[in-house]
């Protein structure tokens, strides 16, 4: 067993007010949304506050939602009492101000309130609190309420990307950003290892890795911060995803022949066999309501992207162009599967309906697989080479946007997103 620390930020929250009458919204399921003009001022009271700022206005103009006016064209300092009329020539409809002050004990206090110019008042003002070490982590949150505050939905700003890194030394596991900063080594395994899956609630990591000349499963688990073999059995054991209620963790398992699904309950250890199969069914990936999973077999003679009962009845086909699919995932709203299939001697990533309807290609240059949703299902990390080495991206789901998020010295894929 090994040990390791993971930090995670502690913030308090205090909501003085929100406004519920008439407030600024944005329906970002609106086909035709205009992205709204936001303006982030600099946050006085702490050399630090420049470094919330920034990144509070990076997070938001990441999401394609707003557009972040510039700031030599803000009308007024930082710090300065909040006046519509000062923005309404410019447009603007919503002001982020804040300030940070620093406690006697060497804890940090941001206050930041969202003002609506149409209004002229204050939507959202809130009091974190957090050690200095954090302040990232800090401006993620304020991001997350921001967002959550004018769209009516959860910020992914906090969320983390688990990925493997490969060295000659083996497979490390680290955790970032969802933009790729504050990466840190987490678990250094020595051997090959594959891609790490989230347990619901972001406590636990489940990943597959070589141990003496076999596969078996592995468990970090961040609260008491250490690494165990959670199964291993003859054969070769890979991870799958997590059920949506965090019981069991879904596996494919060669231990009675060819791989098959199993699930496994993560308390007491009982193992439940799923499928029955003289071939290959493995990547099991469960759908949000709990109620089909979604699996790669080569019962169609080449692997294929299945979905089926929990029960392993009502077996549905879902994928059928190209002659090897892989890597399926269920959307966090269960309306779609992204999966990875060659087309022309490379793997490209896919979306599809449940039902196998609306296939649609999202990437075109290099190899690319291993999709993962965002936790609101808007963006897909995913690895590819389209750089000549393996690295994470991420993208729209709707295949926009695409940019990478690791160095490109180090080799890295199999991401996965926090939930």
């Amino acid at each position: 067993m090994r040990k390791m620390f993971v930090g995670f930020v502690f913030l308090t929250t205090v909501l003085f007010y929100a406004s519920a009458d008439a407030r600024l919204y944005v329906d970002i399921t609106s086909p035709g949304m205009r992205k709204m003009p936001v303006a982030v001022q600099d946050f006085p009271g702490l050399v630090e506050g420049k470094e919330v700022s920034d990144t509070v206005e990076s997070d938001l103009g990441f999401t394609g939602v707003f557009t972040m006016l510039e700031k030599p064209r803000q009308v007024e300092g930082p710090g300065a009492p909040f006046s519509p009329n000062n923005w309404r020539p410019l447009g603007v409809d919503a002001v982020v101000k804040g300030t940070l002050e620093m406690s006697p004990n060497g804890e940090i206090s941001a206050t930041v309130t969202v003002y609506d110019v149409s209004e002229a008042n204050a939507m959202m003002k809130k009091k974190y609190v957090t050690r200095k070490d954090l302040i990232r982590p800090l401006a993620h949150r304020i991001a997350d309420d921001i967002y959550e505050a004018i769209t009516g939905q959860k910020g992914i700003f906090s969320s983390k990307i688990a990925f493997v890194a490969q060295g000659s030394e083996g497979g490390s596991i680290y955790l970032m950003d969802y933009d790729g900063q504050r990466m840190k080594r987490i678990v250094s395994r020595g051997s090959i290892t594959m891609k790490p899956h989230w347990a619901p609630g972001g406590k636990k990591l489940a990943y597959s890795s070589l141990r003496n000349g076999k596969w078996a499963i592995f468990m970090l688990d961040f609260d008491s911060a250490a690494e165990s073999v959670f199964f291993s059995s003859s054969g070769t054991n890979l991870a799958g995803d997590f059920t949506p209620d965090g019981k069991y963790l879904l596996l494919s398992s060669s231990s009675k022949g060819s791989p098959d699904i199993y699930m496994l309950h993560l308390t007491t250890k009982v193992l439940s066999r799923i499928t029955y199969s003289d071939g290959i069914e493995v990547s099991p990936s469960p759908s949000p309501d709990g109620s089909r999973i979604a699996f790669v077999s080569d019962k169609s003679t080449t692997p294929q992207i299945y979905t089926m009962s929990f029960d392993g009845s009502d077996v549905r086909r879902i994928s059928y162009e190209g002659n090897y699919s892989t890597s399926p995932e269920w959307s966090p709203a269960g309306d779609k599967i992204v999966f990875a299939s060659m087309r022309g001697g490379q793997f490209q990533v896919f979306t599809v309906n449940p039902d196998g309807t609306s296939l649609a290609q999202l990437t075109q240059e290099g190899t690319n697989d291993e999709p993962s949703f965002s936790p609101d299902g808007r963006y897909i990390t995913f690895t590819s080479t389209r750089d000549g080495s393996k690295g994470v991206y991420i993208m729209n789901s709707d295949g926009q946007q695409q940019r990478r998020i690791t160095p490109r010295n180090i080799r890295a894929f199999g991401p996965s997103w926090s939930h």
